[in-house]
């Protein structure tokens, strides 16, 4: 099922050769657009404290997660789509390292994640984002649907659980300033 999924998404790239360059934005580029949009919305903030600790509790939170899936990748090989079947059109260079879980999806997953604590339809907009990123790294040949959806699935909860522990952590401080 994996890979006749991967096939069926693969196949937009071989069947339509002139979208390779937006698909290839799509599965590699186009996160840093979120990442820059994230960083004008929040930066806007009239309360620049705030806007500070938010920012740094979301970009913890994600680089979190995407440690999170690199332990795992690094304790489970599972070859990429274009090392571990024939025919398949590779739009994006990428390492011979572990495919699952995709680090990307997780990232892109618990970086919406951890919006949604503090501005939901934002984190709305990312989580539309991540699900455009994840569609771009099959279609590119260098995950499986398996390795999106795994990422999709540690991201949010590895950033329901680091959000729980800042909260934690930042009751206990509160605390003891009194």
């Amino acid at each position: 099922m994996n890979e006749s999924i991967f096939r069926a998404i693969n196949d937009i790239g071989i069947n339509y050769p002139a979208l390779d360059p937006v698909l290839a934005f799509l599965g590699n580029n186009f996160g840093y657009l979120m990442i820059f949009a994230l960083l004008y919305f929040i930066l806007s903030y009239d309360d620049k404290k705030r806007a500070m600790k938010e920012l740094a509790l979301i970009l913890a939170v994600a680089v979190a997660a995407w440690l999170v899936a690199h332990i795992i990748k690094y304790f489970n090989y599972e070859p990429r789509p274009f090392l571990a079947l024939d025919g398949v059109k590779q739009l994006l260079i990428q390492e011979a390292d572990s495919s699952f879980p995709s680090g990307h999806a997780t990232f892109y997953s618990a970086l919406a994640m951890a919006m949604y604590f503090y501005h939901k339809r934002v984190a709305a907009v990312l989580a539309a984002g991540a699900l455009i990123i994840g569609f771009g790294r099959i279609v590119a040949g260098v995950h499986f649907p398996f390795d999106v959806l795994a990422g999709f699935i540690i991201g949010p909860i590895v950033a329901y659980l680091t959000h729980l522990l800042a909260q934690k952590i930042l009751a206990y401080r509160n605390l003891q300033n009194y």
